[in-house]
């Protein structure tokens, strides 16, 4: 799981684009739609029976976010600012939040090589610049790897390489019978 490296097709569209989502019901996917989403949002397959049930989260899903790296140690993922706006027209401050827990949750459960269930404790995010719009890249790293907590820092850059935000999230990482 230390090396798997992503790389969407050129062009494709954000993952949630094909994928019909209604407010309030969890999306019931075929095992064949399921590993579609996940390729679409560009899981490799050797991580997807690590990726729970859903597969990705719908609501990363919706929020067109794709992972162009996956390892315990980085985990890089895009999202685009259209349609993830507020209502002022730039980036919504809960969708860097959404970014930031996607990526810290899923670098928590390779970090247990998708053993043990993980579930988020804490997160924060400082806001630094805003966005209107583009793609946001958010770079997931490591501050403690431990057995039964994990904490991580997510920083969120504009097309420019420009900090839009820095997030940091802490996750419990459960017995196996917690599944």
């Amino acid at each position: 799981m230390d090396d798997a490296l992503t790389d969407a097709p050129a062009g494709s569209q954000p993952a949630g684009s094909q994928y019909a989502f209604v407010p309030g019901t969890s999306p019931q996917l075929s095992e064949a739609e399921r590993k579609q989403m996940m390729l679409d949002a560009g899981v490799p397959e050797e991580l997807h029976a690590a990726m729970g049930k859903l597969g990705i989260s719908p609501l990363a899903a919706k929020m067109g976010i794709v992972f162009r790296e996956m390892t315990v140690q980085r985990m890089v993922a895009t999202m685009p600012v259209a349609g993830n706006e507020q209502n002022a027209g730039i980036l919504h401050g809960g969708a860097h939040l959404v970014l930031a827990e996607t990526l810290g949750s899923i670098a928590a459960v390779l970090h247990t090589r998708g053993e043990k269930p993980v579930v988020g404790i804490e997160i924060s995010a400082t806001h630094h610049r805003a966005i209107s719009e583009g793609m946001v890249t958010g770079t997931c790293t490591p501050i403690h790897l431990g057995g039964t907590l994990t904490t991580h820092e997510i920083v969120m850059t504009n097309d420019a390489g420009k900090r839009l935000s820095t997030a940091k999230i802490t996750n419990m990482i459960l017995g196996p019978s917690r599944r």
